[in-house]
């Protein structure tokens, strides 16, 4: 008797950048050299004060389980940094502790959406939005960002969601914005929160990357009147703390919102481990000038990204507002090759030499809007960076290497040219 699974598990997608990673991962196993600018992994290490309070928490016996939303003086601790961060006047009952920001985005679905309600989403997205709104059998309704408007939240689009969807309900916010490096201004969350405020209208305001506003200081919707009663701001300690691996993060929200979220993780995952927990609120509290000095390295990074691919002839790229990614338009170049941007992207890690390569990720793995973009991480040293940039132009070149490519991989073939923005 074979097992009949469900439509959902069938159906669903993964980050493409962990599949990316794997093979990326097995090309270097087998001895060829790849630059890993696929993953959104910080390069450097987990914050002193966290790794040493990790270790005294071991020591001292915190491995048992602790109440769900999170350990009080943790709750505590995060109140007060967020509110000495954003000036949103908060308590230990406005946050839940959770494992890393991406679980917040199933929690909140659970929470907000029905089967049938609309969520309104910003294309290109993080690619773990849609598979969390299929769980709740919603709709995601998507808007597309345009590099001409630097990748900001269309205002009109969010005003037609409102009057013109059957069941609209939850809006989908990721500032600074994954995998464009954009960033939504004071100004437009001013009006996002006026559109919405005292309706029935949830968002989830993604927003892990708040410590790499690099044009402006980092802005949330939950700084707008009213809004904490309606938002979920996920944030983590991966990226400012370089912390990926404890698996750690929290959410800013409502008192009770918060409550129904923690009853959520009491349901599935129990609890944070204390350890992880205590580690990370040495990081808040201890760890300022090492998360500052790793922040100014990204930005140097990403500068250094973005300079030498706007010298590469069919690529234009923005200086991201935010984040550690770059986010090229390559359409020029896929017309000239005739080759998907993310077979662009797959060329490049498995096709353009066999001795090296790059790992990155299609704009297409963010939403058919991302189409003719590559995603590129600046988490490698320098000089890594550097001998990518040198590569692209004379993997670009080799017309005979992309023919053969094409020819064993005919799903990357170009059949209709992209509209050059």
């Amino acid at each position: 008797m074979s097992l009949t699974f469900s439509t959902f598990s069938s159906q669903l997608e993964v980050e493409t950048a962990f599949s990316v990673l794997a093979v990326a991962k097995q090309l270097k196993a087998g001895g060829k050299t790849v630059i890993e600018l696929e993953i959104g992994d910080s390069p450097y290490e987990s914050t002193s004060s966290a790794k040493d309070a990790g270790i005294k928490a071991i020591q001292d016996n915190q491995t048992h389980y602790c109440p769900s939303p999170g350990l009080p003086e943790v709750r505590a601790g995060i109140a007060r940094f967020v509110q000495a961060e954003l000036d949103v006047p908060l308590t230990a009952e406005n946050i839940v502790v959770g494992h890393g920001a991406k679980i917040f985005e199933q929690f909140f679905c659970e929470a907000i959406l029905n089967p049938g309600d609309g969520a309104l989403v910003f294309s290109p997205y993080f690619p773990t939005y849609l598979p969390n709104i299929l769980r709740r059998d919603a709709r995601m309704i998507t808007s597309a960002l345009k590099q001409e408007n630097a990748f900001r939240p269309s205002l009109k689009d969010i005003e037609q969601f409102l009057s013109s969807d059957e069941s609209p309900k939850a809006i989908f916010l990721n500032s600074p914005h994954n995998p464009t490096g954009g960033v939504t201004p004071p100004e437009d969350l001013q009006a996002i929160a006026e559109m919405i405020r005292g309706r029935d209208i949830a968002v989830f305001s993604d927003e892990p990357y708040c410590h790499m506003a690099w044009s402006e200081e980092h802005a949330s919707l939950i700084q707008q009147e009213d809004m904490l009663q309606q938002t979920v701001s996920a944030y983590t300690f991966s990226k400012s703390y370089s912390m990926s691996g404890w698996r750690l993060g929290y959410a800013v929200t409502s008192v009770e919102l918060a409550d129904r979220i923690a009853k959520m993780i009491n349901t599935s995952l129990s609890c944070v481990p204390p350890l992880v927990q205590l580690a990370g609120l040495a990081a808040l509290e201890q760890d300022l000038q090492e998360r500052e000095q790793s922040m100014k390295k990204f930005r140097n990074k990403v500068h250094l990204l973005t300079d030498g691919l706007n010298e590469i002839d069919g690529i234009h790229t923005l200086n991201p507002a935010g984040t550690f990614y770059v986010f090229p338009n390559v359409q020029k170049a896929c017309n000239q090759l005739g080759i998907t941007s993310h077979g662009l992207a797959m060329y490049l890690l498995e096709g353009a030499d066999d001795h090296f390569g790059i790992a990155c990720l299609g704009g297409e793995c963010f939403g058919k809007e991302g189409a003719g973009f590559i995603r590129f991480s600046c988490a490698e040293p320098d000089e890594q960076l550097k001998a990518a940039l040198a590569f692209l132009p004379e993997a670009l070149g080799r017309s005979d290497r992309i023919s053969r490519f094409l020819e064993q991989h005919p799903e990357f073939q170009l059949k209709q040219h992209y509209n050059q923005q």
